[in-house]
């Protein structure tokens, strides 16, 4: 039984995305939780990773082609458990551990170079230890982490699969 076109597994990943940033902006939006700066990275991560998917679907590229959008999209993935994970261990940290909270990112944008910028909101603050939402018992960091070890998974078959 042949698999499934690389070209539709793209899409079928863009679609995921798609759900998933879905998903966040109901948590935002509908319920009301605030995104901390370290669930923004995963969301941009996520995005990314989306639109890789999405210029693979479309580019319908041969063998090399795929290889390349699933090594970006692998890096995306990566770049994106790496952030859940920390979120993760933060959540883990007692309370008197954690940094304190961060100004507001239009502050820090204003006041701050970008570089310290960066530095700050990938090293993660109290806000990101905060667990507002559970579902089944996780948190959205570690459903987070979850997607992105699907996302994970999936590039590494696309990269490693023989048609």
């Amino acid at each position: 039984m042949p698999l499934a076109s690389p070209r539709s597994l793209f899409l079928l990943a863009f679609l995921a995305c798609v759900a998933l940033m879905g998903g966040a902006l109901y948590l935002e939006h509908v319920l009301g939780l605030e995104p901390c700066p370290l669930c923004i990275v995963q969301r941009v991560c996520v995005m990314a990773f989306g639109v890789i998917c999405l210029i693979a679907a479309l580019h319908a590229p041969g063998r090399t082609g795929v290889r390349t959008y699933s090594v970006l999209a692998l890096l995306s993935a990566l770049a994106g458990a790496a952030t859940a994970g920390r979120q993760v261990w933060l959540q883990n940290v007692p309370a008197e551990e954690l940094p304190a909270c961060l100004p507001s990112l239009d502050y820090m944008m204003e006041a701050l170079p970008f570089q310290d910028i960066v530095r700050l909101v990938l090293h993660g603050t109290a806000d990101c230890a905060e667990v507002s939402w559970t579902l089944f018992g996780m948190s959205i960091p570690e459903w987070s982490l979850l997607a992105f070890a699907g996302m994970l998974v999936f590039a590494l078959f696309q990269l490693l699969r023989r048609a």
